[in-house]
């Protein structure tokens, strides 16, 4: 009675949809759950993030290749006063009026093993005197090579190598974390959705069979059958069955409009589900799946990331403690009033420079900043044993509720049509006058509430299943891991 019932009321629906111009569109579970993920703004979210990751961590990989720069003056004309000194100490203000360029091309390339930086410079000047009848000059320096090195410093450079692709990992494997996580909202919306047409089948079905038993009671009153509170019973009975319908065509309306919504559908679109009954035979073990979360998850990588940045900030703080550069060219330079002869008369040009920059009183504030940041470092470790124990009873749990979850499908599934055998025959009992209204109302109640039962158990096994694959980034149906072809979201 409940299949042949859902299938004219699903056909009522779709001739009323396509009257009213409405496109349909039927989606299993698993279609919904692909579109999601290609259509949804969450999908779209959570691609820009990753892209944000790749980019950045495109940058930190562009950091320790050679760079070519050009760097130029081009030009700069003064026409001023300016202060000079003369040679008893005095001064006095003097015109200049001059036009000056300069260019310069250099090679670098930062040295990740110390943090230093290493270059090769080649650049001209030309000054040339407005108001003097003087050639203009020309200096060179062909090439000079550059060392710029700090001591006993913090090594950004090494210290993003570490870091770097931890954190370009994370995101990966966030991103698949976040298709799954895409997954489980739109089981949620879908279930919705099901519940709700369910929910709307039940009291069309439930407001027919009261106006039947409305009818029924009536004439059984007339003949003297029943007592006037039962047949007043049965029209409460009606008038509710009313009022639910009602109730159930705008909770269908909401439900499908979230749908409509995740999916990126048309306000013109009817989505017609389809209750996913048959379930794969599908056995996870604790253990493995806590080794695969512990391998792929970002969880793990964001762990061993927040440990480094943890005892960067240490780092950090022991550099403060006394900055000492080195600074070193060696290079050839000249100058004359030809170009060409600028480059020809050249002498050595050798420039060393060490810079020293030590606190001899702080009262003891960078010490202080070192103490901070290990009390940091050790409340990090403190957080981060808490976090892992907590995700180790997460997916446990996670991993207990769906092994016990398909065996309480079948229960649900098997109570929904026992229920519903006994409200059928209820009925025909009622009819001929063997049962009371309150048994039989009692029969009505335990079948909705058996329907709706196995509506929830199946929401509650795919939503488990798929927050495991969210934190395992596994495929268990499939026994392959999740993954991506990372290339095609950068093209």
């Amino acid at each position: 009675m409940r299949i042949s019932y859902y299938l004219l009321s699903l056909a009522l629906s779709l001739f009323v949809a396509t009257t009213r111009g409405e496109e349909l569109n039927s989606l299993s579970l698993s279609e919904a759950i692909a579109m999601a993920r290609m259509r949804s703004v969450d999908a779209a979210v959570a691609a820009n993030e990753l892209r944000a990751a790749y980019w950045e961590y495109r940058s930190y990989k562009a950091d320790l290749l050679p760079e070519v720069n050009f760097a130029a003056t081009l030009p700069s004309i003064r026409r001023q006063y300016s202060t000079y000194m003369n040679a008893d100490g005095s001064y006095s203000f003097v015109r200049n009026n001059f036009m000056q360029m300069n260019g310069e091309l250099s090679l670098s390339q930062n040295i990740w093993l110390t943090g230093g930086k290493i270059s090769l410079n080649s650049s001209v000047d030309y000054l040339k005197q407005m108001d003097a009848v003087s050639r203009p000059r020309y200096m060179s320096i062909p090439l000079a090579i550059t060392l710029q090195q700090p001591l006993f410093g913090l090594n950004r450079i090494k210290w993003d190598r570490k870091i770097s692709p931890l954190k370009y990992n994370e995101a990966k494997a966030g991103y698949i974390s976040a298709t799954e996580d895409i997954a489980v909202r739109t089981i949620a919306a879908y279930f919705s959705l099901v519940m709700a047409e369910e929910n709307l089948t039940i009291a069309r079905q439930n407001i027919e069979n009261s106006r039947k038993l409305y009818n029924v009671a009536k004439e059984k009153r007339e003949m003297g059958r029943i007592s006037g509170n039962d047949l007043l019973q049965m029209e409460l009975n009606l008038l509710d069955a009313e009022s639910a319908l009602s109730e159930s065509e705008s909770n269908s309306r909401s439900a499908m409009f979230d749908l409509r919504s995740l999916l990126a559908l048309g306000d013109s679109t009817r989505v017609v589900t389809d209750i996913p009954a048959a379930l794969p035979n599908i056995k996870i073990n604790f253990k493995e799946a806590l080794e695969k979360a512990l391998a792929r998850n970002k969880f793990a990588t964001s762990m061993r990331r927040r440990q480094l940045e943890a005892e960067l900030e240490v780092a950090k703080s022991r550099g403060d403690l006394r900055q000492i550069s080195l600074y070193a060219q060696l290079g050839f330079s000249g100058t004359d009033s030809r170009f060409m002869q600028a480059y020809g008369n050249t002498v050595s040009n050798q420039i060393v420079e060490v810079g020293v920059s030590i606190p001899l009183i702080d009262w003891g504030k960078r010490r202080g900043k070192i103490k901070m940041a290990e009390s940091n470092r050790k409340v990090v470790e403190s957080r981060l044993r808490q976090e892992s124990d907590d995700f180790s009873r997460a997916l446990f749990l996670l991993v207990e509720r769906f092994s016990n979850q398909q065996r309480r499908v079948e229960i649900a599934k098997r109570a929904d049509t026992i229920a519903l055998k006994r409200y059928n025959a209820n009925v025909e009992t009622y009819i001929i006058g063997k049962i009371s209204t309150l048994d039989l109302n009692d029969s009505r109640i335990s079948k909705d509430k058996a329907r709706r039962d196995y509506i929830n158990e199946l929401y509650a096994y795919w939503s488990y299943y798929y927050q495991i694959r969210s934190i395992t980034l596994w495929d268990y149906a499939a026994n392959l891991e999740i993954d991506v072809d990372f290339r095609a979201l950068f093209e």
